[in-house]
């Protein structure tokens, strides 16, 4: 199983990938400073992934995407967050961002892109609208952006925000992934489906 490259950065200390699909490099989320690591190691991604249009995970994508000319992806359910990034002046984000377009918007039931050998896309909302998690099968390897934590889920208190529909967004679509899935979050260390199955406290049954 390759292990991916992984960067944390930016204010609010997030996660970013850059994985190898059968030599397609592809770029997941883009947080500050995501550019300049990936320009003093010399690598281009051939794609961006964005798995949801948070600041925190948009701000360096449409600098990112024009250096490395390589076209964005996202959920057209976080759309406007992405095209519209101000709307996040009162929820944290503390400078303007430059809008990102998607060259092309992707849906849980619709094809991925060629080059995503092997790849799926699963549809977990609830922390953000849109929100998607990208599952390679044969890696065994989840990048679930804000959706699942190690002893976590996303905040749901932000707008498009929903607990249940998290939560069970989770429950069908992640814990019944097999648990030696090694999901790849967008704050904090790596974990496996099988621990947030036995032990998130968000997760267990009352």
């Amino acid at each position: 199983m390759a292990v991916p490259l992984s960067y944390c950065g930016g204010l609010a200390a997030t996660n970013a990938y850059l994985v190898n699909l059968d030599g397609h490099r592809l770029a997941i989320d883009a947080p500050e400073g995501f550019l300049d690591f990936l320009k003093k190691k010399k690598i281009k991604p051939d794609s961006l992934l964005l798995t949801h249009g948070h600041w925190d995970h948009l701000w360096d994508a449409a600098d990112l995407a024009a250096w490395a000319d390589c076209p964005v992806y996202y959920h057209p359910d976080t759309a406007f967050l992405c095209l519209e990034p101000d709307s996040m002046l009162a929820f944290g984000l503390p400078q303007r961002l430059r809008p990102v377009r998607a060259t092309q918007l992707l849906e849980e039931s619709g094809p991925v892109p060629d080059s995503w050998s092997g790849a799926k896309l699963l549809l977990v909302p609830g922390h953000c609208p849109g929100s998607l998690c990208l599952y390679l099968p044969a890696q065994n390897q989840l990048f679930g952006g804000d959706v699942l934590f190690a002893d976590g889920v996303g905040r749901w208190d932000l707008p498009g925000g929903d607990r249940d529909q998290l939560l069970s967004g989770i429950r069908k679509k992640i814990l019944t992934l097999p648990g030696n899935t090694t999901v790849y979050p967008g704050h904090g260390p790596t974990t496996t489906v099988a621990r947030e199955k036995s032990s998130n406290p968000f997760l267990l049954d009352s």
